[in-house]
């Protein structure tokens, strides 16, 4: 098997008089697995679907290893689709349902049920060829739905939010199974989530999505540390967002005037002296001292224990900051009155906009 490139090609997809997706380009490369992010109703598994050619785009082109797929179905273009669901046939053994899409091709049955065998043991499942789906675990289930996929030999699986309905333990342990077997087949992977754990832990780049338009295409650890767009900037990971009007600018930096005094950060954006603007730095990157550059007094509202750390929920000039910190005996005995600090290059400063929460 071997991976090819998907480019959308302006494409745009209504539905009567709602669009659902605006005039969108976007390259794919071969081999990648590469992540589709964002909240219900973004338009994300309606690209999939274009893809896959289950929804016809109303305007422009989606080509698959440079070749347009225009009027092509979705059994004669080079992909194979994982459902939510995964639809495994309850009747049929393991073995059985690996192999249906052989079986559909015309190919024999020792043939096929060889090539199942192979693919299980692919997914790490050999041995488990006669069982029936009910049998197996959740995990077990997603990796037949995954050798069934790839039994028909495509070039790119697509894969829509194929871990919702497991638990935090084991989507963490797909997250790493799903990972491995796309590197060991090499093909395309194109995956839809909502979930941004999933997304940043799996890709090798992600698309973020909201209301039919992509805000931001790139690696998981530069979308983590430079998002785009205060959406971005938002739905990827925690932020504190502090409103304010931009006071001073020079050398990419930006000072604003927010409730709890002037704070520094990197611009993000088109901004003027006088712009509101919003401010944003990750609970993680606030620490509880300094009397440096941007530093305000705060009060100890309440924390939540997350494991290995601690989440802070504090106040200052009616504004709710969180700051996460790793857990220890000192976080158990902190006073009531706190000395918050952050450096410049850890806040992001944007010109107003939407927000994931807002």
């Amino acid at each position: 098997m071997r991976g090819k490139d998907v480019r959308l090609d302006k494409v745009s997809i209504r539905f009567g008089e709602a669009t659902a997706v605006h005039p969108t380009d976007l390259s794919i490369h071969a081999g990648e697995f590469f992540s589709i992010l964002g909240p219900s109703g973004c338009g994300k598994t309606t690209i999939l679907r274009t893809i896959s050619g289950f929804i016809h785009p109303t305007e422009g082109r989606v080509l698959i290893g440079g070749e347009d797929m225009a009027g092509k179905e979705p059994n004669e273009r080079p992909t194979a689709l994982i459902f939510q669901n995964l639809a495994l046939f309850p009747l049929m053994s393991v073995a059985e349902n690996v192999a249906f899409g052989l079986e559909a091709r015309g190919i024999g049955k020792a043939e096929r049920l060889k090539r199942a065998q192979e693919l299980l043991e692919l997914v790490a499942l050999g041995g488990f060829g006669d069982k029936k789906p009910a049998d197996l675990s959740g995990g077990q289930r997603q990796r037949v739905a995954i050798a069934r996929a790839l039994a028909v030999e495509p070039s790119v699986l697509l894969l829509d939010e194929p871990l919702s309905a497991l638990d935090l333990k084991l989507r963490q342990h797909m997250r790493t199974e799903l990972r491995a077997i796309q590197r060991r087949v090499g093909i395309t992977f194109i995956y839809i989530t909502h979930d941004q754990g999933e997304a940043l832990a799996m890709s090798d780049r992600v698309a973020v999505m909201s209301r039919g338009r992509l805000e931001q295409v790139a690696e998981a650890d530069m979308l983590y540390a430079d998002p785009a767009t205060p959406f971005v900037a938002t739905f990827v990971g925690e932020q504190n967002v502090l409103r304010g009007r931009v006071a001073t600018l020079a050398g990419g930096e930006a000072g604003v005037d927010t409730p709890v005094g002037r704070l520094q950060g990197r611009t993000s954006g088109t901004l003027s002296v006088g712009d509101e603007a919003l401010v944003m730095v990750r609970p993680e990157r606030i620490a509880l001292a300094g009397t440096g550059e941007n530093s305000f007094p705060a009060r100890l509202v309440s924390r939540s224990l997350e494991g290995p750390s601690v989440n802070l929920d504090c106040a200052a000039a009616d504004q709710q900051f969180m700051v996460t910190l790793p857990n220890g005996p000192a976080i158990r005995e902190l006073p009531e009155e706190l000395s918050l600090s952050f450096g410049r290059q850890d806040a992001l400063v944007f010109p107003v906009g939407a927000l994931a929460n807002g």
